[in-house]
């Protein structure tokens, strides 16, 4: 079957009466297979199907789930099916298979959240977000893997197996959305949703080459989504285009009543203004933060990519945020005492329950004061008005989402050398900003290293200007269009 979205037209039943190319199908981006079920060139069921089968035979290459949901899946899929036949379509979503970082709870499916304290606790209702995407029409294929209570970058998880990255499987993922990054990239799959409190859905997107967007704090419900540390966490989806995130985000975005930190702040359709010029848009380059650490192929596509934009008309201009040398030790200080808060009654009773990397993070945090996280809670806000004042002279921020390629599982979390608890203008910074000040986000590929590593570019924005951040994602991605490559798996 040729996989053609504008061949099929509405009123047919699904199918061509050819044969279908699986591993195409499955690699189809979202808006691409969504037009395919809606003009009924394929179905739900034959999309679910090829995605079932490329998990059986590469998730044990990968370990990119905890848990897999065929059977429900499939019938989900037949019931999309005969909803689509009798002209009741939802939407760009609807029949559309999908994964779940495994911490958003989902009833009757188990949810781990990468740990052993919970490795049998099976909800009695769902997340906001899951609940969202399923009245969208999204199809459930699993629960990906994550770095333990998502308290880490690698997902290297000692309870359920480290994941591989697909473009290398001795390299890590990147975390704690490690599993959601992997099955996005490998076709396991066309969006999953995963979380970050200091860059953890746009690190492992920018290590597995595919778009990691963080809504502006607020935008998306947490609700059903377990905490991390409840001040910095967001909900966001990873996708293998700009587009596919803006659609995945109209499904989710909204004020929840069940979400306390939800915002009411008002939207519209996120894909209307993807296509739109950047010509005259500001674009800050953060110096400091690029020109020091960088791995040299990473600094070469950065730069590649910024005269890229200004080759699509944006307005380059060299910025500094001083204050922003605090970002990553500001960040580690409320992240720790937060997670310590949220888990002092099982660190207290079950701490051999827990991984090494969980069991520090927590340790840290119960040996911090109340005086030091409102310290840091000060220097957050003293930030938060240093970056309103410079999103008056530019629209947009652009830098590198990771100084360095995927490194060696073997090497572990040391070999990223973060440096969290220092003070100074270093790459990763510019991830834990966004994350620290609630910022929206996006990291989209930006070229590959010689070994066939991906790269990745983060635009930031200011706060519920999610609109613009895609914009000049698409902008870049369509100039550049390094989403077409696959990675090497068989």
């Amino acid at each position: 079957m040729v996989l053609d979205p504008s061949e099929a037209s509405p009123g047919v039943p699904f199918g061509s009466g050819g044969k279908t190319d699986t591993d195409a199908l499955c690699y189809l981006d979202l808006a691409a297979v969504a037009r395919l079920i809606e003009r009924r060139k394929v179905s739900p069921v034959e999309v679910v199907d090829a995605v079932l089968g490329r998990v059986q035979r590469l998730n044990p290459l990968l370990n990119a789930f905890i848990t897999q949901t065929a059977e429900t899946a499939r019938e989900t899929a037949l019931q999309h099916e005969k909803e689509i036949l009798a002209g009741r379509y939802r939407g760009p979503l609807h029949g559309v298979p999908v994964s779940l970082k495994d911490l958003y709870i989902t009833r009757g499916i188990r949810t781990t959240v990468g740990s052993k304290i919970l490795a049998d606790w099976v909800p009695d209702r769902d997340a906001t977000v899951w609940a969202r995407l399923h009245e969208a029409g999204a199809v459930l294929v699993g629960k990906n893997n994550l770095h333990e209570f998502a308290l880490g970058s690698t997902t290297i998880n000692p309870h359920y197996g480290s994941t591989a990255n697909p473009w290398d499987r001795e390299r890590i993922v990147g975390g704690s959305s490690g599993g959601s990054a992997a099955a996005t990239a490998a076709g396991l799959g066309y969006a999953s949703m995963g979380s970050e409190s200091g860059g953890s859905i746009r690190r492992p997107a920018a290590f597995c080459g595919v778009v990691g967007l963080k809504p502006t704090y607020g935008r998306v419900s947490r609700d059903g989504m377990l905490a991390g540390a409840w001040s910095l966490d967001h909900a966001g989806p990873l996708t293998r285009s700009v587009r596919d995130a803006a659609l995945v985000l109209n499904a989710i975005a909204g004020h929840d009543p069940k979400d306390p930190t939800s915002s009411t702040t008002s939207w519209t359709d996120f894909t209307a203004g993807l296509e739109g010029p950047i010509a005259g848009l500001r674009v800050g380059v953060p110096n400091a933060y690029v020109v020091e650490d960088l791995d040299p192929e990473v600094q070469s596509a950065f730069w590649q990519a910024v005269v890229l934009l200004e080759q699509a008309g944006a307005v380059r201009k060299d910025v500094d945020l001083p204050s922003g040398k605090y970002a990553s030790v500001v960040s580690n200080t409320i992240a720790f005492a937060e997670v310590a808060a949220i888990h002092r009654y099982w660190f207290r009773n079950r701490p051999q329950d827990y991984g090494d990397d969980a069991l520090s993070s927590i340790a840290t945090g119960m040996c911090l004061t109340a005086e030091e996280y409102l310290a840091a809670q000060r220097v957050r806000r003293s930030i938060t008005s240093e970056a309103n004042a410079l999103f008056q002279r530019v629209d947009a921020i652009v830098a590198p989402t990771n100084g360095i390629p995927a490194t060696l599982m073997a090497k572990g979390s040391a070999a990223l050398n973060d440096r969290p608890n220092e003070v100074g203008y270093h790459p990763q910074i510019m991830n834990r900003l966004a994350s620290l000040l609630g910022l929206p986000a996006i990291s989209v590929p930006c070229g590959y290293t010689a070994a066939g590593l991906p790269i990745g570019l983060q635009v930031i924005g200011r706060f519920f200007d999610e609109s613009t951040v895609l914009r000049v994602a698409f902008a870049y991605e369509a100039a550049a269009d390094w989403r077409r490559r696959r990675p090497p798996i068989p």
